[in-house]
């Protein structure tokens, strides 16, 4: 269940000024039909954390529990990293238009979350809990946590969300895990001690 709980906040707080969810604002923005934004918003993050979900579990197969520890402990450290700087979104990205609301949603959508930083730290989450199901229902819930407002309130909220400081904890939550990580791997009789 802490996988469900860690991949939403995780994933809420790294969405909030993200690409997908500057997308998300020009959509509404666009086409001003939040219902089949919002479906294809869904669909598209379903459809994309469920391939990283399988991915990220697929990895840990290549390699033997130790070396997966140490690659994900850097990995989510280099995500906190990554989560500081700011997304640049190219708005060809949503120039779709004639495909309707839905579809230049759901494929815009898909393609600006290809390689993104929530994409990422779905694989990452997916191969530290073992848990697709709970990993990526977590990453799709705060996907939507950040997204819906976006479409529905649009750019009335987008100057008062302080994404420095939203950034700052979502780095700091993944720097976390990622010494977590190490640190259970290195001795794990330890972290069975400090998780007690």
């Amino acid at each position: 269940m802490s996988a469900l709980f860690i991949s939403t906040g995780i994933v809420a707080l790294a969405e909030i000024g993200d690409k997908t969810q500057l997308l998300a604002f020009i959509l509404a923005a666009r086409f001003k039909k939040p219902a089949p934004i919002i479906i294809g918003i869904l669909l598209a993050t379903l459809l994309n954390h469920g391939v990283a979900g399988v991915l990220g579990e697929w990895l840990t197969s290549l390699v033997s529990p130790t070396t997966a520890g140490y690659i994900l402990g850097v990995s989510f450290i280099m995500m906190g990293f990554w989560t500081l700087i700011p997304d640049k979104f190219d708005e060809s990205e949503a120039k779709l238009a004639h495909y309707g609301v839905f579809m230049t949603t759901l494929i815009a959508f898909f393609f600006a979350e290809m390689g993104d930083k929530t994409q990422i730290a779905t694989i990452a989450l997916a191969a530290k809990y073992q848990s697709i199901l709970y990993v990526v229902a977590g990453t799709t819930i705060g996907m939507m946590l950040a997204n819906v407002p976006a479409v529905l309130l649009g750019h009335k909220i987008a100057h008062k969300i302080p994404t420095r400081i939203v950034h700052g904890i979502a780095a700091a939550i993944f720097v976390i895990l990622g010494i977590l990580t190490l640190v259970g791997t290195m001795n794990p009789e330890a972290m069975a001690q400090i998780t007690q």
